[in-house]
């Protein structure tokens, strides 16, 4: 670990001016250690530190660095220059770049392209971005069903460095179909002068291109796929999503998920990065909704008034009730969008998991009121019943409504992230507030009522 780079030097070498001393340290360090070491430095520093170490490297680090900080170098670079580089990056790495620029320069970094790198560009871009199209690579490795092995093994040795991997190896029919695969393991392994078409995996998992890009991360993860073939509607294999770009799919997911369930819009850029207005645009529209749906809780008091003015000690215990209920529901969302997120529940498991969901939410209530009605036994003895009522209410419909919100948007084909803290919260306290109270003046009714004719009887 000693000679991994760090910023300090790095940045030393370039304000030295010496290129040989910067290709010593990215020839003796990971890509990624570069990228992680440049990328704060300002933009002409990352430029130039590109610029000065060989085309390939330089691709290497720059298919590293945050997409933003890629942004910003086609933006603020000669596009011939720039065309150089990104052309050298793999081709799914290349069209998520080229998807963030602006169409005029999406236009003169394709021009900087070779014939064949433009081609594969141009087509990959055609995909909709939650498709399967758009996370693949072209770059696979593969051979005809009637090649010899040792001819086989030729040619994987010839196209190895250009490819993606070459731990599975694809076999295809004379029109580019495909119709088996074999591993490199198998493929050495066996005799030179067998035909690749004997001893290929004829039981192929596979893709579709214009599937979910979803699909494809559920079928790596439930075979323990290194690589999987991706076919267009013909059967023709066109690419293969690798494990590596499941991962990142998988990172941009559930920050997706994230954003939804804080009630957050659209940040496609990194925090640190993303200006004010962005971070305001992306965070006032709920904020601002969920003001007015609050308001029903207030109006729920304000009806409530006569109960509130007959036993005041009622108030100390509402902010505890419904932050409760809240906070329940959120606890129950979160285990249930995580839940559909990965499969382990579907939605037609909705009644056996409403069934679960109550008795858990029964027994964590009445835990809960246990706890509560000790505090009120000393507070205010005569409100213990209503608020640990209340307790075991507000807990079971909170984890009911959390628990189930997420089923009910997952049937209508809705992201059930979408069920969020912030709005499970506002829910859940106008439904406490309207519990609380109604428990209240059904159990404390000749308190209330005394306490009316008392009012009344009090000359104006």
């Amino acid at each position: 670990m000693s000679n991994l780079p760090n910023q300090e030097e790095i940045t030393r070498i370039l304000q030295e001016g010496d290129p040989a001393a910067l290709r010593e340290v990215v020839t003796a360090s990971h890509p990624a250690d570069v990228a992680d070491a440049i990328e704060e430095l300002d933009i002409e520093a990352i430029w130039n530190a590109l610029q000065t170490v060989p085309i390939k490297d330089a691709a290497e680090i720059l298919s590293h660095l945050p997409i933003e900080v890629q942004e910003r170098i086609a933006e603020d670079h000669d596009p011939e220059q720039v065309a150089r580089i990104v052309e050298k990056l793999s081709a799914d790495d290349r069209v998520d770049l080229i998807k963030q620029l602006e169409p005029e320069l999406q236009q003169k970094l394709l021009a900087g392209f070779g014939a064949q790198q433009r081609r594969v560009t141009e087509r990959l871009f055609q995909y909709d971005e939650a498709t399967v199209g758009a996370v693949m690579s072209p770059d696979f490795a593969a051979v005809p069903a009637e090649m010899r092995v040792s001819e086989a093994m030729d040619l994987i040795r010839l196209e190895a460095p250009r490819k993606e991997t070459v731990y599975y190896i694809f076999v295809m029919d004379n029109e580019s179909r495909l119709i088996g695969t074999i591993s490199l393991r198998d493929l050495i392994l066996a005799n030179p002068n067998e035909i690749v078409g004997d001893i290929m995996q004829r039981d192929v998992i596979q893709v579709r291109a214009d599937e979910p890009r979803t699909v494809a991360a559920d079928k790596i993860k439930d075979y323990d796929l290194i690589a999987l073939p991706v076919v267009n509607g013909g059967g023709k294999l066109v690419g293969i999503v690798t494990v590596d770009d499941i991962l990142d799919l998988e990172e941009e997911e559930a920050t997706e998920d994230f954003h939804r369930m804080g009630t957050v819009g659209s940040v496609k850029t990194s925090l640190r990065e993303a200006s004010i207005a962005l971070l305001f645009r992306a965070r006032i529209g709920w904020l601002t909704a969920l003001v007015f749906v609050n308001i029903l809780s207030g109006a729920g008091i304000a009806h409530f008034e006569a109960t509130i003015d007959a036993v005041v000690a009622l108030v100390f215990f509402l902010p505890l009730l419904i932050a409760s209920g809240g906070n329940a529901g959120s606890q129950a969302a979160m285990l249930m969008v995580r839940a559909l997120a990965t499969g382990d529940v579907r939605t037609r498991d909705w009644l056996h998991m409403f069934g679960k969901e109550i008795l858990v939410a029964t027994l964590l209530g009445g835990a809960m009121a246990g706890a509560v009605m000790l505090i009120a036994g000393f507070r205010a003895p005569d409100v213990l019943v209503p608020v640990g009522l209340t307790m075991v209410c507000v807990v079971i419909f909170g984890s009911v409504l959390g628990m189930s919100l997420p089923f009910v948007l997952t049937r209508f084909k809705l992201d059930p992230a979408t069920a969020s803290a912030p709005l499970i919260t506002s829910i859940a306290d106008i439904v406490g507030v309207l519990i609380y109270f109604t428990i209240a003046s059904w159990w404390l009714g000749d308190t209330i009522a005394a306490a009316a004719e008392a009012a009344e009887a009090i000359p104006l």
